[in-house]
C-alpha cells in the first residue's frame, strides 16, 4: 500500500541510504592547461570541475544535476554560472575572471529537497597584470599621444624661432 512505500522511502532517507550526495574531487585551472596554478591574472579564462556523486542502492553513482550553480567571490560574489555535465562524471563550468584583484572563493552551495546539502569553498589568489602585460600603445589614448606629440612640435618651433629671430635694428638718422 501507499503507506508501506512511504515508510520505505521515509526510513531510506532518515538513515542516509537515498539521497545522499558526496563530493569527490574539485579541479580548477586556466583554460588549456591541467593543473591549478599559484595564482590567477585579472581577465584570464579559468574552467572548474567538481565530481559529484549520489548513493543509489548502497552505491556510490554520478550525479547529474542541471542546476548547480558555481559562484566566484571576494565579498560578494562577482560571477555565478550554472554548470553542466562536462566530462563523463564531472559537472563544470568556464568563466573569465574579473577585473578586480583579490583573494577569491570558488563556492558550491547546493540545497535541494531530499538531498543532502553540498557546500564548497575552495580559495585562490587574484593578481592584477604585471607592467610588461599591459599593452603598449592603447587604441583609445591615441587623441592623447597625438596632443603630447604637438605640443613638443610646438615648444620646440616656438624655441627656434625665439633663440634665432632677430629683429632688425634700425639706423638713427639725424
Amino acid at each position: 500500500s501507499g503507506n508501506f512505500e512511504l515508510a520505505k522511502a521515509l526510513s531510506l532517507w532518515c538513515f542516509k541510504e537515498r539521497g545522499v550526495l558526496r563530493v569527490d574531487g574539485i579541479q580548477h585551472s586556466r583554460v588549456g592547461e591541467g593543473s591549478a596554478p599559484e595564482f590567477y591574472t585579472i581577465r584570464e579564462m579559468v574552467q572548474f570541475y567538481i565530481d559529484v556523486k549520489e548513493k543509489v542502492n548502497g552505491e556510490w553513482v554520478p550525479f547529474k544535476p542541471t542546476d548547480m550553480q558555481l559562484e566566484f567571490v571576494r565579498i560578494d560574489p562577482f560571477v555565478r554560472s550554472t554548470m553542466h555535465v562536462a566530462k563523463s562524471e564531472l559537472i563544470g563550468t568556464t568563466f573569465k575572471i574579473p577585473d578586480v584583484y583579490g583573494v577569491y572563493q570558488f563556492k558550491v552551495n547546493y540545497q535541494r529537497l531530499g538531498l543532502t546539502r553540498i557546500s564548497t569553498s575552495t580559495q585562490v589568489s587574484v593578481r592584477p597584470l604585471r607592467h610588461n602585460q599591459y599593452e603598449r600603445f592603447i587604441v583609445s589614448a591615441y587623441p592623447y599621444y597625438a596632443s603630447a606629440f604637438s605640443m613638443m612640435f610646438g615648444v620646440f618651433v616656438f624655441a627656434f624661432v625665439f633663440l634665432y629671430h632677430s629683429d632688425e635694428t634700425k639706423k638713427k638718422t639725424e
